[in-house]
């Protein structure tokens, strides 16, 4: 479950640099592979050591879905749990069915027909998945699953599609063979314990071990060695005072919601080496609403694990909640033998005693359970999950954003005006609105509608903004280019959450200006790794050498922690990637191109590492790879717009210009917001089509006023064109944007000097000369022009 937190990457020579979107992925032993053993580290006993003392507990737990996690697979769990599938499941040109009772999937298909052993199974709470040895020591979940609730078996991949819309790549399942459903890769750390990957890059091999299948006493006590030692040597009935290992019901709430978010979020990992009680941000990053597995709102699309939404919660963030408030330590729910309602006692005390009135439900029904519009179950890819961010139903989200609310999961035959319109009357205030607004924001920055701008830095400038709804706004507005952004990140530097430093941190390096390269090299001294990572991958280009020590100190350190969380996780195509483009930015496209062909290898569905592989050939001069790696990404997608736009300016550059042309076309048809694809058409096209260059120069120039290039380029062919009043007042308008351009200035001097406006020249020349925003040469060199035009 890995989040890639990536900055936009381009290094091309031709008429402008290259785009990548940064995206989000989330993730799932060999013939002659030893997949089970003792842990390497001595103090690891196994739970049957707890059984001694710990008999009730060790009976709960054994039982429980994390005891039971990860199985083997035998015929009894086949006889008492599973179904005969009837029918075979086609998936491609394959057919597949499963023979529980005699513990094989088989396969038919063009190359004939092939069986494959059921050795583990993974879940059990609503799915079970299967695992099978492959080449390499890969342990791979099988193409067939089955339903635990409708009994019935079903096509793992195809149950994980999230219909985004209509022609996404992401509405096509993965290939089954595919990394994201290997479990030495995707699903180990929270399916086994005590595990040791041993994964060897050089042969692509794994001889993958654990301690115990399931999630054992150890994996949150750490190793009991001593402890059993101690407690086996102390004279019976004296207490233990020392208990040697992890004692977590001293934990803090964040330690313990930290424990259990380990496994419960969708997260990149930026450690191999979390321990119970250490800090979250410590470890990990965490997913928040950029990504489209959740809706607008917050609610759950795809598949989140809970801890995003977990701390969108009122009660999380009191501080007087956290997981086993509800859950024991095995994950059961505390109160199911009770009444469920006595869980959020004591703290609503009030809403729980006159729950009918609270409720607008009869007592005792199910719809006056707290749970059932605070934490309403939805189900993605057959896994049933509660929304744990426990706020109240907004249908008036799902009318504007099509997310799920409690009130219609329950009264399906209605619709969310119905529901909208009886929350409004049973509330006098619109507890709604704040969600509408928050959403709404989040809703247009994913798309790019950046008309809502000044709300979305008016939350941001917000003394009581939220944690994952700011973090969310800061990670989607790496996309707008306007410069009324700019001001409002550097206060979210200063924000107690970490993750939302880190997002702050990610959104100013894409300007490394001075000011803001003072505040990211602060940051590399930050209390919290996930920031100081960050400021060492945005800071990556910077020159050493002018740094005074500290700086060039604390850099380091911070690099050296970035680049161990890159390598904490060497099969996983995020990492390759996201070295390759560390590898960019200290200029080093030899090792770049590595690093993305290794994350093509791990992930050959992924269009970024192609197309920045690209980039990177592109700037060793090999020109005939850059083209075959972009090429190679069109065959993925032919529609994709960043990689049109990349094959456009390197065919431009090598004088293919009828080919460029299409590209960019194809460019601007699969985004038609792209205003360096516009701008790029638009000089194309200057020659031969001049009226045409002209709309499209036009177009790029109102989608991205503050880029100065666009504003000149636009005024050049205008006066070209003997348009010389529209390509005056173009000229004037670029030369007051926040950036402004020397050439502006120089060209629209040239207009009025041509035209015999010698005074509009000279007001010209002075007003760049005494502009501090240009470098002092060009004001010198304005100042002389405008001092020549006084002379006899």
């Amino acid at each position: 479950m890995a989040e890639i937190l990536m900055q936009p990457k381009g290094f091309w020579r031709c008429l402008l640099m290259g785009l990548i979107a940064a995206v989000s992925t989330q993730g799932a032993n060999a013939e002659n592979a030893t997949v089970t053993g003792a842990s390497s580290a001595p103090d690891y006993v196994g739970s049957r050591s707890c059984r001694e003392c710990h008999e009730r507990f060790y009976g709960l737990w054994s039982t429980s879905h994390h005891g039971l996690a990860m199985q083997p697979f035998t015929g009894d769990l086949a006889r008492e749990q599973l179904t005969a599938q009837t029918a075979s499941i086609a998936i491609g040109a394959y057919r597949y069915r499963a023979d529980p009772l005699a513990g094989t999937v088989h396969e038919e298909g063009p190359d004939g027909s092939r069986s494959y052993p059921i050795v583990y199974t993974l879940g059990g709470k609503n799915v079970y998945y299967f695992l099978t040895p492959l080449e390499r020591g890969r342990l791979q979940v099988l193409p067939v699953s089955y339903d635990v609730n409708r009994k019935e078996w079903f096509d793992t991949a195809a149950s994980a599609v999230r219909h985004f819309g209509a022609g996404s790549p992401t509405d096509a399942p993965m290939l089954w063979r595919e990394a994201v459903y290997t479990f030495n890769t995707s699903c180990y750390n929270c399916h086994v314990s005590q595990l040791a990957r041993n994964y060897d890059a050089a042969t692509d091999t794994y001889r993958t071990a654990w301690g115990e299948p399931g999630i054992n006493c150890e994996t949150c006590h750490g190793p009991a060695g001593e402890h059993v030692r101690a407690a086996r040597a102390i004279p019976a009935g004296q207490p233990m005072n020392d208990m040697k290992l992890i004692v977590t019901r001293t934990f803090t709430s964040d330690q313990t919601n930290a424990m259990c978010g380990s496994c419960h979020a969708k997260l990149s990992p930026l450690t191999d080496s979390f321990k119970p009680g250490e800090r979250f941000f410590d470890h990990f990053g965490l997913t928040t609403l950029e990504d489209t597995d959740f809706y607008p709102d917050g609610r759950d699309l795809g598949e989140n694990f809970t801890y995003t939404t977990w701390r969108l919660s009122p009660c999380q963030k009191s501080g007087q909640l956290d997981c086993v408030d509800c859950h024991t330590s095995s994950g059961r729910y505390k109160f199911r033998a009770g009444d469920p309602n006595a869980a959020c006692l004591p703290c609503h005390t009030t809403n729980v005693n006159a729950v009918a009135e609270h409720s607008h439900h009869p007592a005792g029904s199910k719809g006056a359970q707290c749970v059932s519009c605070h934490m309403p179950m939805t189900e993605f890819s057959r896994m049933r999950r509660s929304d744990h961010s426990m706020r109240p139903p907004s249908p008036a989200a799902t009318v504007a954003f099509g997310s799920p609310n409690a009130c219609n999961l329950c009264h399906a035959d209605k619709d969310a005006a119905w529901a909208d319109r009886l929350v409004r009357e049973w509330h006098k205030e619109d507890y709604q609105a704040p969600v509408l607004q928050q959403a709404g924001l989040i809703a247009a920055a994913r798309k790019g509608d950046w008309t809502k701008l000044a709300d979305m830095v008016a939350y941001l400038n917000r003394s009581d903004r939220e944690e994952i709804w700011t973090a969310s706004l800061l990670r989607l507005l790496r996309a707008c280019d306007l410069e009324a952004k700019w001001s409002v990140l550097l206060s979210c530097l200063k924000d107690r959450s970490p993750l939302v430093r880190a997002a702050a941190v990610d959104a100013l390096g894409d300007r490394l200006q001075r000011g803001n390269v003072e505040e990211l090299l602060a940051a590399t001294r930050d209390e919290f790794r996930l920031v100081r990572t960050r400021a060492a991958a945005v800071l990556a280009a910077l020159p050493r050498e002018p740094l005074g020590e500290d700086d060039r100190r604390s850099l380091e350190n911070a690099t050296r922690e970035y680049l161990s969380s890159l390598q904490a996780r060497p099969d996983d195509w995020t990492s390759h990637y996201n070295l390759g483009n560390y590898y960019v930015d200290r200029q080093e496209p030899g090792r770049a191109v590595d690093e993305f062909s290794a994350a093509v290898h791990f992930q050959p569905q992924s269009l970024p590492p192609l197309i920045n592989r690209a980039m990177a050939y592109a700037t060793l001069g090999k020109n005939e790879n850059a083209e075959r790696s972009l090429r190679q990404a069109l065959a993925l997608d032919p529609m994709s717009a960043a990689t049109n736009l990349n094959l456009g300016m390197l065919l431009a550059e090598l004088g293919r210009l009828p080919e460029a042309e299409q590209a960019f076309r194809l460019s601007l048809k699969g985004d038609p917001q792209s205003a360096v694809a516009a701008y790029n058409l638009g000089v194309l096209l200057a020659r031969d089509h001049p009226e045409e260059s002209l709309e499209w120069c036009r177009k790029a120039a109102a989608l991205q006023p503050q880029e100065t290039r666009f504003g000149y380029t636009l005024g050049f062919f205008l006066n070209q064109q003997g348009k010389v009043e529209e390509a005056i007042r173009v000229l004037e308008e670029t030369t007051r944007q926040s950036s402004p351009s020397a050439d502006a200035f120089a060209l629209l001097g040239e207009i009025h000097l041509h035209q015999g406006r010698r005074q509009e020249a000279e007001a010209v020349y002075r007003r760049a000369a005494a502009d501090g925003r240009l470098p002092a040469a060009d004001r010198g060199e304005f100042d002389l022009r405008a001092r020549r035009l006084l002379g006899p």
